[in-house]
């Protein structure tokens, strides 16, 4: 099996705020379904904010990258056994939250 990270940019998600329940439901029920199937391994919203980045000689400044125009609005990973079924994953997922979905194979763990 391999990980996928399914993954979306913050502000993505343009439905009225009123309809978030909606949304998070229609979230929580895909997220079972692939409980259900054994294939969910992870997931997370991340609060929108100005990232801290570090450096390589650990200097640490605010904001991103001036090129960095996106930032990562929310993500899951699945463990499943081919990019298609990471697809169809990311079909659901983008479908219950409103917006696009990215995917992306995690390199596999040289250790395991």
């Amino acid at each position: 099996m391999t990980q996928y990270l399914i993954s979306f940019d913050d502000g993505a998600m343009t439905f009225p705020e009123e309809e978030l329940p909606d949304v998070a439901k229609a979230a929580r029920a895909v997220r079972v379904e692939a409980e259900d199937a054994g294939v969910w391994v992870f997931s997370a919203g991340l609060e929108h904010q100005v990232p801290s980045v570090v450096a390589t000689d650990g200097t640490v400044t605010d904001g991103p990258y001036p090129e960095t125009k996106e930032h990562l609005g929310g993500f899951a990973i699945v463990d499943v056994p081919s990019r298609e079924e990471a697809l169809e994953w990311a079909a659901k997922i983008a479908v219950a939250c409103r917006c696009a979905q990215e995917v992306f194979e995690l390199l596999p763990d040289p250790s395991v």
